[in-house]
């Protein structure tokens, strides 16, 4: 027993280093601003590059769920650390507009490859219960790689003057965690079945569960997404704070949810999952809630926290009880699943249009309240164990 334990953990290593390869995605904000300024980009033309990560994860999802049914979960992954260590390597031997266009790409199709292919990967190692609390340390392991990468951009841009300097150095370590996953052997479920088609994949979408955990997703990232983006246009309207300082509250959020990720990791060993999401759900409704007459700065900062913390274990826990209920249909699942971080786009449309029509952020929030209002109804549909 103990040999095994043993062996797990040395196989999870290597994932935990692709876990963090999933994280090089987050550096697309942040580099898109440098390249704006180096390029003399207009707004519109630097804005592309962020976008572009979330379209790839609704043309790719599903065709990704469906090459694992043929090659296996952990060829995928490698595949998908090949295609983002090419991405990282493209600005080193070009810098020009359709450079950073190519790479950036690349770059979100990467992501999309291992968001699907690694989560149901960690799957084979990690059975019932404890899944959940390992795929929220992926997911703070994740967080390392999106936390510190606008840092280490800022430092290189400072001491040598080349912000770039972070491609290669994320390149060497998608190199060597492509190199240490390739020698790992893992073991899969045998495909005795058929192999999965389109219709096949999303008539799943037909199974209430998968469907209700799949709009989970959707409304998950959309208020992720959409609290990143409007934290600092409601300081900058109700405080008259000026873009520089206001963009701190994207950073409080960033940092709660990254403690939530790291404490969620142990306190889903100790709680079921349905508990704790209906406590995360709690947190995020009463910061979603305080945010709509909060004109102090402390307390705006307060509700963003808690609204990270409520946040940051939605995603492990929706998409372990999806691959937990279907455990025959797992790469179809996650294909479903993570085309439905599309909701990162979907949910600051609306929120854009709401605000333009109320002149307030406050057609912003009424639309995150839904997000979370769907939430609070799912929660009564989790299951409080893996075996029900």
């Amino acid at each position: 027993m103990e040999t095994q334990g043993k062996n797990s953990f040395s196989k999870l290593i290597p994932l935990m280093l692709a876990f963090f390869a999933m994280g090089f995605v987050d550096l697309v904000g942040t580099a898109s601003n440098y390249v704006q300024k180096d390029l003399n980009l207009s707004d519109s033309a630097a804005n592309v590059f962020p976008g572009m990560v979330f379209f790839w994860f609704l043309i790719f999802s599903v065709p990704t769920g469906l090459l694992m049914s043929r090659i296996g979960r952990r060829k995928t992954v490698l595949l998908s650390l090949v295609v983002t260590v090419a991405s990282l390597m493209v600005p080193v031997l070009a810098y020009n507009y359709a450079a950073m266009l190519i790479s950036f790409a690349l770059l979100g199709i990467g992501n999309t490859l291992m968001q699907v292919s690694l989560n149901p990967l960690l799957s084979n190692i990690v059975k019932g219960d404890k899944l959940a609390s390992s795929l929220t340390t992926g997911q703070f392991v994740k967080a390392i790689a999106s936390f510190i990468a606008p840092i280490l951009m800022a430092r290189f841009a400072l001491a040598f003057d080349n912000w770039r300097i972070l491609f290669p150095l994320f390149a060497i370590i998608g190199i060597a965690a492509t190199i240490w996953l390739g020698m790992t052997h893992i073991d899969e479920e045998t495909q005795n079945k058929k192999t999965a088609t389109f219709k096949d994949c999303f008539s799943l979408l037909g199974k209430g569960f998968i469907f209700c955990c799949f709009v989970g997703i959707v409304c998950h990232v959309g208020i992720d997404v959409g609290v990143n983006t409007t934290a600092p246009k409601i300081l900058m309207e109700r405080l008259q704070m000026p873009i520089e300082d206001a963009g701190y509250a994207t950073v409080i959020y960033f940092v709660f949810r990254t403690i939530g990720c790291f404490t969620g990791a142990f306190v889903l060993t100790r709680f079921s999952a349905k508990s704790f999401f209906a406590i995360s759900i709690v947190l995020m409704a009463i910061g979603i809630g305080g945010l709509f007459f909060a004109h102090n700065i402390s307390f705006i900062y307060a509700c963003i926290a808690l609204v990270g913390l409520g946040n940051s274990n939605v995603f492990p826990i929706i998409f372990s009880q999806a691959l937990l209920h279907l455990p025959d249909k797992k790469d179809e699942v996650s294909g479903l699943m993570i085309m439905g971080l599309f909701g990162g786009t979907i949910f600051p449309l609306l929120m854009g249009f709401l605000a333009d029509t109320l002149a307030s952020q406050m057609g912003a929030l009424v639309v995150l309240s839904v997000g979370v209002a769907y939430l609070i109804f799912m929660s009564s549909k989790l299951k409080k164990n893996i075996s029900e």
